[in-house]
C-alpha cells in the first residue's frame, strides 16, 4: 500500500506562485504513476496533472496547462506542482494520488487512482 503525504499548501494572493510536495512511502511507490487532482468547495474533484512513473511524460487538465508544472525526483519518491499565476479559480484542496497510468489518471479520472492524500488546501486571494 502506498502512503502519500502533501505539503506546501497555503494562502496566497492573485498573480502568486506556490510549489505543493507529495512524499511517496510503501512497497513499490516509486514505480506508480502519481497526479495531482482538486476539489473546490461545491465541486467534484477534479484531474489536475499526472506523471509517469519515470517523471519523462506529463499531462495536465487544461484549465492549468501552461501555468503549472508537474515534476518528480525519484531520489526522494517524491513529486511536485508547482503552480504559477494563480488565480481565485485554483482555490480547492490539492490531492496527491498514485495509479496505474499517468494516461489513464488524464483520461479515467478518480477511477484510475489507487491511493490518495489526505489533502492540502489552496486558496487564492483576489
Amino acid at each position: 500500500q502506498v502512503q502519500l503525504v502533501e505539503s506546501g499548501g497555503g494562502l496566497v494572493q492573485a498573480g502568486d506562485s506556490l510549489r505543493l510536495s507529495c512524499a511517496a512511502s510503501g512497497r513499490a511507490s516509486s514505480n506508480y504513476a502519481m497526479g495531482w487532482f482538486r476539489q473546490a468547495p461545491g465541486k467534484e474533484r477534479e484531474f489536475v496533472a499526472s506523471i509517469n512513473w519515470s517523471g519523462s511524460i506529463t499531462y495536465y487538465a487544461d484549465s492549468v496547462k501552461g501555468r503549472f508544472t508537474i515534476s518528480r525526483d525519484k531520489t526522494k519518491n517524491t513529486i511536485y506542482l508547482k503552480m504559477n499565476s494563480l488565480t481565485p479559480k485554483d482555490t480547492a484542496a490539492y490531492y496527491c494520488t498514485a495509479g496505474g497510468g499517468a494516461y489513464g489518471m488524464f483520461v479515467n479520472g478518480y477511477s484510475a487512482v489507487n491511493a490518495w492524500g489526505k489533502g492540502t488546501p489552496v486558496t487564492v486571494s483576489s
